[in-house]
């Protein structure tokens, strides 16, 4: 990796960061036996109410899906293809299915938890197992996650737009990525996070997940586009592949291999979303929750297994980290490649705000928990973390450990440790008994947790130990 420039290392640590898009909505809720919707008092003395009364649950499960599954998608996709040259094709196919079946049997964990307590906010569900401490830690996680989500957008924006802008305009001062940030920032992020109420993001999910489809309809032209030999243009010299280099492979392992599996399973981090989306469903049921759920998993099951392998079919060994770049080697002036460069910026940008939702969720809930809606506060707080991101950004020159630090930590807790933790300590005992064989199977899939977040933050210290720019080591 000594010879990539420094622009194609700082994308490359960007795909890793498919912090999902996390959105919490910081409420409590109490089913009684008629399935009718009341509030909870307060855990701490019984009698205060929780704040945050302005959703009413009319959300359809149309839109539903689209918001847990923009949630899901990720600009990691845009690395699958590398990540399957890696393993092969049946490894690959292997390591995807069983994490979008963790994934989906963590938010069973989740919802059940929810369900025994009537509690649909992470944060709250945190308060009930452990109390204040657990509170703050879920808070804590969401907001790491969703910072290190919110920068690595507005990184994609920042070295993406200027290529997109020179094509059609040439240089001019606005080519400066730290500029266009800025205004991105301030003119499409802003007034969209500034919105009430997470339901009504639904339609800009659906337009983001519209250019994603759009991206994986272009790599499947491309493949059939594209003939195995092809030229590659770099740094004004032509290179010629082999045929050789046009064979796949189905089983392979390698130094990079070792990281596929988090960076999969980071692929599919939408958990915090669940219980917010729970919250505004209408007619909301457990049953209907999971279906949602089930359906987005399997929906982006099927958009990842798709874009990796037309995309390594493509390419095989040839293919980069960020596939947009491959092809531009191939084609530095396709102009179907450009309008998927655009269609990708328009997906992460319109994805910010609905990131921007759960920080401020949990940090009224730790800073203001009893108080009740306000748009000073609604607004002050967009305002900050939008500045501290764009920040961020722009002066922070190596963003590749810290989003590293952040993925290695943050999503195997909101994935497996803490849905785990929740259902154990929340079930009742006189429910379920601790060696009961659902709470074991809980407490293994919390112990999975702890060996991906091992493993992840043990592939960065021996990054930063040995140098080596290893391909999956940012998140």
């Amino acid at each position: 990796g000594s010879h990539w420039s420094s622009t194609d290392k700082t994308n490359l640590n960007l795909l890793g960061a498919d912090f999902l898009r996390t959105r919490t909505v910081s409420h409590a809720y109490l089913i009684n036996e008629k399935g009718m919707e009341e509030f909870l008092p307060h855990k701490s003395d019984g009698k205060k109410k929780t704040q945050f009364t302005d959703f009413e649950g009319k959300t359809s499960f149309g839109m539903s899906v689209f918001n847990l599954s923009n949630a899901i998608m990720g600009s990691g996709i845009l690395g699958l293809s590398y990540a399957m040259s890696n393993t092969g094709i049946i490894l690959f196919l292997i390591l995807l299915t069983s994490i979008a079946v963790l994934s989906s049997y963590s938010v069973h964990l989740l919802l059940k938890s929810a369900g025994v307590v009537g509690i649909r906010a992470y944060e709250q569900l945190g308060k009930r197992a452990f109390g204040n401490p657990g509170k703050l830690l879920a808070a804590v996680v969401i907001t790491m996650h969703n910072i290190g989500a919110m920068s690595s957008y507005l990184f994609i924006v920042k070295y993406e737009l200027p290529l997109v802008i020179q094509a059609f305009l040439g240089n001019e001062w606005f080519l400066n990525g730290n500029y266009l940030i800025i205004i991105v920032s301030i003119c499409v992020i802003l007034p969209l996070a500034l919105m009430r109420q997470l339901g009504y993001l639904g339609y800009t999910s659906g337009f983001s997940l519209t250019c994603m489809v759009f991206f994986l309809c272009s790599v499947i032209y491309k493949k059939f586009n594209i003939p195995c030999p092809f030229e590659t243009f770099s740094n004004s010299s032509i290179n010629t592949t082999s045929h050789d280099e046009c064979e796949w492979k189905t089983f392979t392992v390698n130094q990079q291999t070792a990281y596929t599996v988090p960076i999969l399973a980071f692929a599919f981090v939408c958990h915090p979303e669940v219980l917010p989306i729970y919250t505004e469903l209408r007619n909301p049921t457990k049953r209907r929750m999971q279906s949602i759920a089930n359906v987005s998993i399997l929906g982006m099951f099927v958009m990842y297994l798709l874009t990796a392998i037309f995309g390594y079919l493509t390419f095989y060994g040839n293919v980069e980290a960020e596939l947009l770049h491959t092809y531009s080697k191939v084609d530095p002036l396709d102009k179907l490649i450009l309008c998927v460069r655009v269609a990708v910026l328009m997906a992460v940008t319109l994805t910010v705000p609905v990131v921007l939702f759960p920080i401020r969720r949990a940090l009224l809930q730790l800073l203001f928990p009893d108080k009740p809606f306000h748009w000073v506060r609604h607004i002050s707080i967009a305002l900050c973390l939008l500045f501290v991101v764009n920040l961020l950004v722009i002066f922070v020159p190596n963003i590749r450990d810290i989003f590293g630090i952040i993925g290695a930590t943050s999503a195997p807790s909101l994935i497996f440790i803490l849905p785990g933790l929740f259902y154990i300590r929340i079930v009742p005992t006189e429910q379920e008994p601790l060696r009961s064989k659902t709470k074991i199977q809980a407490a293994c899939f919390t112990a999975l947790g702890f060996i991906f977040m091992t493993m992840s933050l043990t592939f960065i210290v021996l990054d930063w130990i040995t140098g080596e720019k290893r391909s999956g080591g940012a998140h």
